[in-house]
């Protein structure tokens, strides 16, 4: 069997875009993978169309194969946008399969470990805020009032972990994203003592309405360097956090953090493939190892989770993006023994929902792993058709989660 044809697909999705990949075998059978442009990706469209132009004629079951030669012919640019397009290619490569073999993806990565998953509510308010509330059909956060009822909002669906991000309430109401670029105190990302102070009354509020129960993450991005993140760790360490999570490159940097703390440390959603995360394992970085499937590609996902158990580090998908992407981190957490938590975005823009056949079902926090062909999903692509990118979307990408 060949591989005949290739497709990609984009549309609106308020601060940023969906986008996918269709793969078409020649006796019809198709497979497909989301995968996303934004947040400094922007040209990842000509480059997986690039490397199919290569692959079409290809058989499509040898994913393995089809993959471990894309890495070859550009070995000398690996990482970045070349590894999400063979991700993205992989990822609809996997889907194809277990489609033609009538069975979830799943089973080719050996079968379930279990049928459910506990969820966190991730980006809990930062979508709701006054540059990205209308986009939803929201009303924004004003002040640490609003975040009191929204924890308790998370606790009454059901939900027994949210995730956050930093928000400063002076002046109008905004993420702090120096790392970014996007906040003062870029270049130097130091930490103020308002910033700090302000970090303890939002946490503080989350808690008051989401209770003693729920577990409370607190993404700290790469808002900081070693010393300013020891500096906000230290004095939000007595809280009680599900964890912190922070991203930095350099692992003993990460290491020396996490040996500080007593709230347990995720990290490395950022790094691709094996070699990347090696490091990290070596020197005991983090607790959690966050992965992201539509960046490294479910196969190799899965080879990263192996690597990670036998340092005994539990892992959680990176999955911020749209529900193709959450049913295929699905299919990764369902298979994988040292699962940790996975990622969801509750808040998101009205027409989401229509972009896919079946949508993950979601059930007292916890998300029931599909059972269907694939992914157990189709992409609806009339309503993709319906809500195409927007002119302006790129400024809205650079301003980022609010």
């Amino acid at each position: 069997m060949k591989l005949e044809a290739y497709q990609t697909l984009h549309c609106d999705a308020g601060w940023r875009r969906f986008s996918f990949l269709k793969l078409t075998a020649e006796d019809g059978t198709t497979g497909i993978s989301e995968y996303n442009e934004c947040y400094g990706s922007q040209g990842l469209t000509g480059v997986i169309e690039g490397m199919l132009e290569w692959a079409v004629g290809k058989n499509p079951m040898a994913h393995e194969k089809l993959t471990a030669e894309l890495y070859a012919r550009s070995r000398q640019v690996h990482g970045g946008m070349v590894q999400q397009a063979i991700a993205s290619i992989e990822n609809a490569l996997v889907d194809l399969k277990a489609r033609r073999l009538g069975i979830p993806v799943f089973e080719l990565l050996g079968g379930a470990v279990r049928n459910r998953l506990r969820l966190y509510w991730s980006h809990c308010g930062s979508y709701r805020l006054p540059r990205t509330a209308s986009m939803i059909g929201r009303q924004p956060l004003q002040n640490l009032g609003d975040l009191a009822a929204l924890g308790n909002e998370v606790r009454e669906q059901g939900f027994g972990a949210l995730k956050t991000n930093i928000f400063l309430f002076d002046n109008e109401p905004r993420m702090h994203q120096p790392g970014f670029a996007r906040a003062e105190g870029w270049p130097e990302l130091n930490p103020s003592r308002r910033v700090v102070s302000a970090m303890r009354e939002q946490l503080l509020a989350f808690r008051e309405g989401a209770g003693e129960d729920m577990d409370i993450l607190f993404d700290l991005n790469f808002n900081f360097r070693t010393e300013g993140f020891l500096t906000v760790t230290r004095e939000l360490d007595d809280l009680g956090l599900g964890w912190f999570e922070i991203d930095l490159y350099d692992p003993s940097s990460l290491a020396l953090i996490r040996n500080s703390l007593r709230t347990p440390l995720a990290s490395c959603e950022s790094l691709f493939g094996l070699r990347g995360y090696r490091p990290f394992f070596e020197k005991q970085a983090m607790d959690v190892a966050i992965v992201d499937v539509p960046w490294n590609g479910i196969w190799q996902a899965q080879k990263i989770a192996a690597l990670a158990e036998s340092f005994e580090v539990n892992v959680a998908p990176h999955n911020f993006y749209g529900h193709l992407s959450t049913l295929m981190s699905a299919h990764f957490c369902a298979a994988i023994p040292n699962f940790r938590i996975m990622e969801i975005d509750i808040d998101d823009v009205p027409w989401k929902d229509d972009l896919v056949t079946v949508k993950p079902e979601v059930k007292d926090g916890y998300l029931l792993v599909p059972e269907g062909p694939g992914w157990g999903t189709e992409l609806n692509e009339d309503s993709i058709a319906a809500h195409p990118p927007r002119e302006d979307s790129g400024q809205d990408y650079d301003r980022g989660m609010g």
